[in-house]
C-alpha cells in the first residue's frame, strides 16, 4: 500500500534512512510505478509491484519477484487498508445492522487478511535469516471502536491482536512485530469530508493537538519501529493520534 499517502511517505522515509531497496506495492500499477520512480530519484533501488494483498497467490508472486530483483525483504510494512482499492471510508459508514457479510468481507479482506497473508509470505525467509521487522498500520477504530465502522473496527482490532500473537511467535527467530495506530490523517478523502469549517471544528475537538495528522507523522513512527532504534520493542501498538485516545 505504498503508492500514496502514509505508504508513500513511509517508503520515502525508509529510502532516505539507508534502506537497501524498496518494494512499492499498490493495487494500481501506475501509482506504484510513479512512487517507485520517486524513490529511485533518491538513489535507492525500487521496484513497483501490483498485487491485491488479500490474495495469497498474488502476494506470493509479488514476494518472489521482489526477492529476485532486490533480495529477500527484511522489513514488511502492512499499510494497505480501506474496503478495497477504490472504496472511501466515508461512503461506507453505515449502521452495523444495515450491513451484511458481503459488506464485512470488503473490510476484512484488506485490513485483516491482507496483513496475515503478507506476513505469511515473508516470514519463512525472515526465519531462515534470523531477522525481520513487521509493522502493521492499524487505526484507532481498532483500539476504541467507531460506531458506524464496526467491521472496519473489527478488522483493525484483529490486526492489532494478530500483531501481538505474531510477536510472540516470531521473537525467537529474531523477528519483531509491532503496530502503529493512526488517528485522522490528512488524505484527499478526509479533506473533502472536512471542507465544512464547522464539521472540521467538531472533529478536531476530539484531538488534544488541534490538527489532523499528516503522512509524515505516521511515517516517522513506522520508521522507528522498523529500525534498530526499536530493537527491544515488539508486540506493541503505538498510537499516533494527536491525543485522540491514550494507551496505558
Amino acid at each position: 500500500g505504498a503508492g500514496q499517502g502514509v505508504g508513500l511517505a513511509t517508503a520515502t522515509y525508509l529510502a532516505a534512512h539507508n534502506a537497501g531497496g524498496v518494494i512499492v506495492n499498490d493495487f494500481h500499477r501506475a501509482r506504484a510505478e510513479e512512487a517507485a520512480g520517486a524513490i529511485e530519484s533518491l538513489g535507492v533501488p525500487a521496484l513497483a509491484v501490483q498485487a491485491d494483498v488479500g490474495d495469497l497467490d498474488q502476494v506470493t508472486a509479488m514476494v518472489d519477484r521482489a526477492s529476485a530483483a532486490l533480495g529477500p525483504p527484511d522489513i514488511l510494512i502492512n499499510n494497505a487498508g480501506n474496503a478495497g482499492p477504490t472504496a472511501d471510508v466515508g461512503e461506507n459508514m453505515k449502521a452495523f445492522w444495515e450491513t451484511g457479510p458481503e459488506d464485512w468481507r470488503l473490510w476484512l479482506h484488506t485490513n485483516l487478511y491482507g496483513v496475515m497473508i503478507c506476513s505469511r509470505a515473508v516470514m519463512p525467509g525472515m526465519i531462515e535469516r534470523g531477522y525481520g521487522r513487521i509493522v502493521n498500520v492499524i487505526s484507532d477504530a481498532g483500539r476504541v471502536g467507531e460506531p458506524h465502522l464496526a467491521a472496519y473496527s473489527a478488522a483493525k482490532g484483529g490486526a492489532a491482536s494478530f500483531s501481538r500473537a505474531l510477536a510472540k511467535a516470531g521473537a525467537r527467530h529474531g523477528i519483531a512485530v509491532n503496530a502503529v495506530s493512526l488517528g485522522a490523517i490528512t488524505t484527499p478523502g478526509v479533506e473533502e469530508r472536512l471542507k465544512d469549517p464547522e464539521r472540521r471544528k467538531q472533529v478536531l475537538r476530539h484531538y488534544l493537538i488541534r490538527r489532523l495528522g499528516t503522512s509524515d507523522d505516521a511515517a516517522a513512527a513506522i520508521l522507528y519501529l522498523a529500525s534498530e532504534a526499536a530493537s527491544w520493542v515488539t508486540g506493541q501498538t503505538l498510537p499516533v493520534n494527536g491525543g485522540y485516545d491514550f494507551a496505558v
